[in-house]
């Protein structure tokens, strides 16, 4: 690659050090290609609302593909530009899916309202019995059916205890035509986004309009849902902690994100 144009990267475990931080020097190598006139794109799987403790370790607010590129959310202006949504009726058989193949788990929606912080939409409901993989402080517990009555941008399947990857080869056979599942943890939890729905997609729509094409694009990932988006761009690159797939769908494998992994790779052409 001769040299960027657009940098689309993963937050956690790949942007993030293992505080939650970004370090210094790999704000400094954003921060020099964002001077330069190259676009920055973040790429993950969190909802809009968790992205503002990301702008606020970047010290500037970027464009962010979020749910798995199931939302563009403009962080500067706080709105949501465009969602992509599974239907209530591919939810339901989603949901059917789930409870058969995986016996306990438990399903929870994400939606998203006009902006990351809507009020007047629940962005984050579970059915009783759901144990997050982490601590979601906006959860609201409602019933099974009140989960699934509203088309949402990303269903949740989770089994504590369980593997996500063992969930994903049980799931894959059949979920068919009614979804796009994927995960970013392998703490017992599957993310089901819209058919044809990836990191990749989401990216791709921020770059078209502006021009550029996949070989434009460098991407960063550590975990399965980022193979997508690796494969896509010009230059995929897995971080030194990723997952084996994601770093069997890379170009290259840089340092971990604990040793400025994106830095290194940034601060060939900034810096």
């Amino acid at each position: 690659m001769v040299l960027p144009l657009l940098i689309a990267t993963d937050v956690d475990g790949t942007l993030l050090d293992e505080h939650e931080r970004v370090t210094p020097r790999t704000k400094a190598a954003v921060l020099a290609a964002v001077d330069a006139g190259t676009r920055f794109v973040l790429a993950t799987g969190r909802p809009p609302r968790w992205i503002s403790p990301v702008v606020e370790e970047l010290g500037f607010a970027p464009m962010a593909v979020c749910a798995n590129g199931a939302v563009l959310y403009d962080s500067a202006a706080d709105q949501i530009l465009w969602t992509r949504t599974l239907s209530v009726d591919v939810l339901r058989e989603l949901a059917e899916v789930a409870t058969r193949v995986i016996p306990g788990a438990g399903l929870a929606v994400e939606r998203v309202g006009r902006s990351a912080h809507d009020a007047a939409t629940p962005q984050f409901l579970s059915s009783p019995g759901y144990e997050h993989a982490w601590l979601n402080p906006d959860n609201t517990e409602v019933s099974l059916e009140d989960v699934l009555n509203e088309p949402a941008v990303k269903l949740l399947i989770r089994k504590a205890g369980a593997s996500s990857a063992d969930m994903a080869a049980a799931l894959a056979p059949h979920v068919g035509l009614q979804g796009d599942l994927t995960y970013s943890t392998n703490n017992g939890l599957i993310e089901v986004v819209p058919l044809g729905i990836s990191k990749a997609t989401g990216v791709a729509e921020v770059a078209t309009p502006l021009g550029l094409v996949a070989e434009d694009v460098i991407t960063f990932g550590d975990m399965p849902n980022d193979v997508p988006m690796l494969r896509w761009a010009g230059l995929g690159v897995a971080m030194g902690n990723a997952h084996p797939e994601a770093k069997a769908a890379a170009d290259e494998v840089t340092a971990p994100n604990t040793d400025d992994g994106l830095a290194r790779v940034l601060e060939r052409w900034w810096l």
